[in-house]
């Protein structure tokens, strides 16, 4: 039986979002539907609504999600009603080439819900990253839904469907941080803050955060980040090397996603160091560098697509690390608001005064 619930809509490039009637479907094969408990702002719901991921609108916006599940569909075995789940948005085939050769989180054909949620007039609704959680309910596929600790607060713990996620494992999937490595992260928003939290975990004994905002700074540093370096103030790559017995650090993670910081990531690491670029760059930027300078650093140079997660593999692991008290996800929640608080979020999200608003229903 459908069902009929407040959403958050996005109808038009760069127009306020509304709070709308939103019909959801009974679940079809493989599918789920998910009663959600919060959802976190992420600034990937502010580039669909400004046209940077695609014109399909009207989007249903927000991901960042964890929720119980309430019906599934013919099929579904991963999950039961009832359970308590942190939503993805990388449910993986379990086929293709990645796949097929033990590298899932790189999959092609990543899983969606079989039906489309609808306005009520009957117009498609594009939810964001196939999730669409600024609702009071969405419809995922089951292999968006990962089972994790039904203790754990949802407000905190459904972070990890992107942003948190992305930064933590920008730090231990892609860049590989072990115990005693250095590490430098430029750029310390919700990302960068994760992958400083996630080298912390790893056991680094240096972690250097970069950010021009000193707000952003102390964030890093309560989260583990033992030295701080004001972006505005001088020369980026000679303040990491001063901090790193002159070498350059192990890893160097890019979290901001611009030529000018990628390569301050480059020139700033050890001799066949590491760099993760995990911010997301615009399809106009370019990059201009000496072949000779990639040949004679050596080394790795890497992105990381949602922090080269396996929600199913991670997401437990994670939680239960943030239930034992080792892991201060908690921290990223500096705000907790309502569904019709989206707009004003988005607002402060600008300004850069918050690590995460989270909607709580």
């Amino acid at each position: 039986m459908t069902q009929r619930v407040q959403g958050v809509v996005s109808r038009a490039q760069g127009e306020p979002v509304s709070l709308e009637t939103i019909l959801i479907p009974d679940p079809g094969p493989g599918d789920v539907v998910v009663t959600i408990q919060a959802c976190g702002v992420c600034h990937t719901d502010l580039h669909y609504r400004e046209g940077g991921i695609n014109d399909e609108y009207p989007f249903l916006l927000g991901h960042e999600a964890a929720g119980v599940v309430e019906a599934v569909g013919e099929g579904v075995d991963r999950v039961a009603v009832g359970d308590f789940v942190v939503l993805n948005w990388r449910a993986v085939c379990g086929v293709c080439r990645a796949c097929k050769r033990g590298r899932p989180w790189y999959c092609f054909d990543t899983h969606n819900a079989s039906k489309k949620m609808t306005l009520e007039d009957g117009t498609e609704l594009s939810p964001a990253l196939g999730i669409g959680a600024f609702a009071e309910k969405t419809l995922v596929h089951e292999g968006q839904c990962t089972k994790v600790d039904p203790t754990a607060d949802p407000a905190v713990v459904g972070l990890l469907g992107c942003g948190v996620m992305a930064g933590l494992g920008a730090a231990m999937n892609t860049g590989n941080v072990g115990r005693g490595d250095s590490v430098a992260v430029i750029g310390c928003g919700g990302v960068g803050c994760g992958a400083i939290a996630g080298a912390r975990l790893a056991g680094a004994t240096t972690i250097i955060a970069v950010d021009l905002d000193p707000g952003k700074l102390a964030w890093a540093t309560d989260l583990g980040a033992t030295d701080t370096i004001d972006a505005s103030s001088g020369d980026v790559v000679e303040a990491i090397q001063a901090l790193t017995d002159t070498f350059g650090a192990d890893v160097v993670i890019d979290a901001v996603g611009r030529p000018e910081t990628w390569l301050q990531a480059f020139h700033a690491r050890d001799l066949a160091g590491t760099v993760v670029l995990v911010g997301v760059p615009t399809p106009d930027m370019k990059l201009e560098l000496p072949l000779i300078d990639v040949f004679s650093h050596g080394g790795a140079l890497k992105s990381s697509w949602y922090g080269d997660c396996l929600p199913e593999r991670d997401f437990p692991m994670l939680v239960d690390l943030y239930q034992q008290g080792r892991l201060p996800l908690d921290k990223f929640v500096t705000e907790r608001i309502g569904l019709a608080d989206v707009e004003a979020a988005f607002a402060t999200m600008k300004k850069g005064t918050v690590l995460r608003s989270v909607v709580v229903l």
